[in-house]
């Protein structure tokens, strides 16, 4: 089975923003990081998306100059992509379906900020497109909304992805699986394939 992490939206536009201070894991790059790490160790496809709002004059207008990945990210290897968007899914604008279907690709791992918004929208339409999805949960963020906490909106995305649109794991636990891969033995995490 061919994967694509696809980092989703992990971008300065949302540290230029007061909300960043509520973000439920400002530190969001660290785990990020890990995975993206992950993905190259495998061989997947690494592709980052960053959400751009052209001429608004907010944060995600490319010409306020936040349009970029956090600082603090590794940086993306030669020939991985690099796609913006204007949409809340990394499908509906972009190229990304192409890109995933010249590269082979039937499983996704998603990553990034709003948990609630542009991860789990790009999760149902990933899952309805016929893609084997993972949400990686703690490589994901995301700020209150509608008189709910992060936490309780990371909790309420977990629940409504679950076992009807993907997978949900931990970067640990991806990791334990890869391990287990290059030993053979169990990988210790009873969930399906993704």
């Amino acid at each position: 089975m061919n994967r694509a992490l696809i980092v989703i939206d992990v971008q300065e536009s949302f540290r230029a923003r007061p909300e960043w201070s509520r973000m439920a894991d400002p530190d969001i790059a660290r785990p990020v990081d890990r995975l993206v790490a992950l993905a190259r160790d495998r061989g997947d496809l690494v592709v980052r998306v960053l959400h751009t709002e052209p001429g608004t004059g907010n944060a995600f207008d490319p010409e306020q100059g936040h349009v970029r990945p956090l600082a603090e990210l590794a940086p993306a290897l030669p020939g991985e992509p690099l796609l913006t968007n204007t949409a809340h899914n990394c499908f509906t604008t972009t190229p990304l379906q192409r890109l995933l279907t010249e590269a082979g690709v039937t499983a996704l791992w998603l990553c990034g900020i709003r948990a609630e918004q542009c991860v789990e929208t790009t999760a149902r339409l990933g899952s309805d497109l016929g893609y084997a999805v993972t949400f990686v949960t703690d490589a994901t963020t995301t700020d209150g909304v509608g008189g709910l906490g992060p936490a309780q909106i990371v909790q309420r995305t977990e629940a409504v992805l679950r076992d009807r649109f993907a997978r949900i794991a931990t970067v640990a636990e991806l990791e334990a699986e890869r391990a287990a891969e290059r030993t053979g033995g169990p990988a210790g995490l009873a969930v399906s394939p993704g």
